[in-house]
Formats: C-alpha cells, structure tokens, sequence
C-alpha cells in the first residue's frame, strides 16, 4: 500500500474500521490527480539537486551553515525522490504495465514511508543545526570559528543521518505501535518549542545588542547584519516547514487521540492535500535559499546555464 494507504490503514482500519456514515454524508475524500504529485516532485527534484551542486561548486559555501542547507536540501530530495518513485509505480500499475505481489508492494511501500520519516527527523534535526549555527554567530562571532568548525560541522551531520535512518527503520518496523508514533510527535512539538525560543531569544538579544552598537558606532557591523540576514532566512524555512508539515503531525495526533470521532475521521480525508504541501515545503526550500543568498543565487544560474 502507498504512505497514503497506509495511513488510512493506520488511522482508520487498526482503529475505527470504517467512517460513520454521518461523517460520509458532510465530508469527503479529497482526490489529487497523480499528475500534481509527479510535477511538483520533478521540480522540486530538479531545484534541489541544483542547490548540492551550487554548493559544492562554489568554495565560498564551504561553511557550516551551509553544509546544513546542503543536507536540508537532500533531505528535501527524500521527499522528492519518494514521491515520484511512488507516482510512477501507481500510475504503472493502474495502467496495467506493471503486476507486482502484496509483498513487493508491502517492501516498497516500507522504503517510500522510511524516506518520508527519515525526511521529517533529519529536516527538523538540521533546522535546529541551523539554528544553533546562526545563534553562536550572532553573539559569538570572534569564537564562532574555533567554536563551529568543520570537523565538528562533520560529526553533526553524520550524527543526524544516522539518527534520522535508526528513527525511520524503528517506525517502519513498528509502524502499528501507538508509542512510535507518540515518539514522533514527541520530537516534532520538542524541536518546535526548542527552536522557537532559541529564536526569540536570539533576536530579543541581537536587537539589544544593535542598539548598543548604534548607540556607540551609529552604524552595525557587516558581520552582524549578514548573520541577522542569515538567521531571518532560516527564521523563513522554519515558519514555512511548520506550515507544511503541521498538519500531517496534527494528522497523527487526532489518530491516537479521536480515532473514531467524525471530525477526526473527516480531517483524516484531507491527507492527500497534506502530502501535497510537505511536497509543497521541498519546493518553496531552494527559492528561499535563493533568494536570500546573493552569492548562492549567483552559483545557482551559473549551473543553471551550464546545466543547459
């Protein structure tokens, strides 16, 4: 079965075995032409695999910070990769071109929810990164390098992914398990309410501190007002994230929570549509990165038109 069905056997098999028919009557399923899926992954493929390469290429980018973005952007091609796979495999087999068993679907179908967890953990375990990145550069500047270097950048990284495939095979494997799920979500409103008052107070510090500086120099430093750019960015990517990713964990909370109440059973048939905006969230990525970088936005076009 596809994330999708999956879910709906989750959500609604192991727990409510059919919607009321009261709920049916006032709420229904919302399909998504499979076509939607294989476009928005396609682009949002193309636009990431476009960002890795603009940061290796350019030496500039060879930071911590961005070394973070670098592995943000492929845990956004997770999502893009396991969706167009999944795209293909429905659009084949309801077209008859392809015949395959309940248990290679079953197999598959375990690959494609693992790359979406492991999406979800690492994502929210590399904003936090970045959080901490932006953090030790505002009001550490003159130790952030002896503090962030590129060892310890290193070691981050390959903690994360390793954690990211041990907490996706682990949900895979227990998938039916009410705690793996609270676990998840878990994670998810701990990381929401580490990065948000690490930001607060970031920025409560960091305008404390730019009032000093004019006060005494009447003017900021460039250091200062390129990290603040820098932590305006991912302050952007988190508020984008949460707005995309949300509602599935909201999605996962009411199935442990009101599995059988016909609000919950009619908020379960919007999951289409919150796919579409986790797809949604690995295509809106790159441009902010883009837009909020000169110097990547100027390696972008330079692969860009070479890529041509």
């Amino acid at each position: 079965m596809s994330l999708s069905a999956r879910n709906h056997a989750v959500g609604e098999d192991n727990r409510t075995n059919e919607t009321s028919s009261e709920s049916s009557a006032w709420c229904k399923e919302i399909s998504v032409p499979p076509e939607l899926f294989l476009t928005l992954g396609l682009v949002s493929l193309v636009e990431n695999v476009l960002v890795v390469v603009a940061i290796i290429k350019n030496r500039n980018l060879h930071s911590p910070m961005y070394y973070f973005i670098c592995c943000l952007a492929i845990s956004d091609m997770l999502v893009s990769v396991s969706n167009l796979a999944e795209t293909m495999f429905i659009l084949l087999i309801e077209h008859g071109m392809l015949v395959m068993s309940n248990s290679s679907m079953r197999q598959m179908d375990n690959v494609m929810d693992m790359m979406i967890c492991s999406s979800v953990v690492s994502s929210l375990s590399f904003l936090g990164a970045i959080a901490v990145d932006r953090y030790i550069t505002i009001f550490y500047a003159l130790r952030y390098h002896s503090i962030m270097t590129i060892q310890r950048a290193v070691i981050i990284i390959v903690a994360i992914w390793a954690a990211s495939t041990i907490s996706s095979t682990i949900f895979i494997a227990y998938y039916n398990s009410e705690a793996v799920i609270f676990c998840l979500i878990g994670f998810f409103l701990s990381m929401v309410i580490l990065m948000v008052a690490l930001y607060i107070h970031m920025f409560a510090l960091a305008r404390h501190h730019a009032r000093n500086i004019s006060n005494m120099q009447k003017k900021r430093t460039v250091r200062q007002i390129t990290s603040m750019k820098g932590a305006i960015s991912l302050t952007i990517l988190l508020g984008i994230f949460f707005i995309c990713w949300g509602p599935f964990f909201l999605h996962l909370i009411l199935i442990v929570t009101c599995p059988k109440n016909p609000a919950c059973t009619c908020f379960f048939k919007y999951f289409n549509l919150f796919l579409i905006l986790i797809i949604f969230n690995s295509v809106v990525d790159p441009i902010i990165y883009a837009f909020r970088s000169q110097e990547l936005r100027r390696t972008l076009k330079e692969v860009a038109l070479c890529s041509w």
